[in-house]
């Protein structure tokens, strides 16, 4: 049976967010899935999480997009190499196309905006893939001078990170060095545009990356945030809390925005207005 949960209590303007998903075979039937330690962290942070499966028809992230405030992309399958211009590697895991399809439309589609945005996991990858970056598909075998990172401890903080101490990412966390768990067996090789590197664990592996445009609230981080949110540590619940915020502001911003258009559609153009729509 599930376990129970406190019931979240939200704010009015409490943020809707688009949350990405797989779909999975569970006891013979297609379902749709996303861990629950997702949700959990988000209403926590005071977000309504709306999940997104992957879609028939990926065209539809923009109006996807229309209804919510942010986008977080989550952890799961391996990226297709083929949207980075490469063969499969043996040790390669399983591809989902219609969930690639989905999240790198989202991406895009939020890109365009500048619409908050969280990656975790396999997110990260999707970000850096979109950009036109490319990903190491299996570290044991295609960089064996790296320690292990597919550890599994889902709860556990299993290897150091450092993070640049100029990056959003270090004024989120309040911190420049932490411990994280790892559940990944890819990692970014080659680094798409417009994003920086904020983070690395000790052996090199980039841990994460953000946006280079400081209007842009993109964080991206490969380690999972989401199951480490009830430890002692404050670090991950204050990326949540920082993506939480970052969306209520545009919530804000949009509903101030909002009567000022209402009013200038509504107003008598000027003569030399007119002359310029009739141009």
């Amino acid at each position: 049976m599930p376990q129970d949960r406190d019931i979240a209590t939200y704010s009015a303007d409490a943020p809707v967010v688009a949350v990405s998903a797989t779909i999975r075979d569970v006891d013979g039937v297609a379902r749709v899935r996303l861990n629950a330690a997702y949700v959990h962290a988000l209403e926590s942070a005071g977000v309504v999480p709306l999940v997104v499966p992957p879609l028939a028809n990926a065209a539809v992230a923009n109006r996807v997009l229309d209804g919510v405030s942010g986008l977080v992309l989550t952890g799961g399958e391996d990226v297709d190499p083929s949207r980075y211009g490469e063969a499969a590697h043996p040790e390669l895991g399983p591809v989902n196309h219609a969930r690639d399809a989905t999240e790198l439309a989202l991406f895009a589609a939020a890109r365009e905006r500048g619409m908050p945005t969280l990656a975790i996991c396999r997110g990260m990858q999707v970000v850096n893939v979109a950009l036109g970056g490319s990903l190491v598909q299996d570290l044991p075998s295609q960089q064996s001078d790296v320690d292990a990172h597919d550890v599994g401890e889902r709860t556990s903080r299993v290897h150091g990170v450092r993070v640049d101490p100029a990056s959003r990412l270090a004024s989120i966390l309040g911190a420049q060095s932490l411990g994280v768990n790892s559940i990944h067996h890819q990692a970014i090789d080659r680094l798409g545009d417009a994003v920086r590197i904020n983070a690395r664990a000790d052996d090199g592996v980039i841990e994460g990356v953000e946006s280079d445009d400081p209007q842009w609230w993109m964080v991206a981080v490969q380690w999972h945030p989401e199951e480490l949110v009830s430890s002692p540590e404050s670090w991950d619940r204050r990326l949540f809390a920082a993506f939480a915020a970052a969306c209520r502001d545009r919530v804000s911003s949009t509903a101030t925005s909002a009567p000022s258009a209402l009013a200038a559609s509504a107003s008598p153009a000027s003569d030399g207005s007119e002359t310029a729509g009739r141009r």
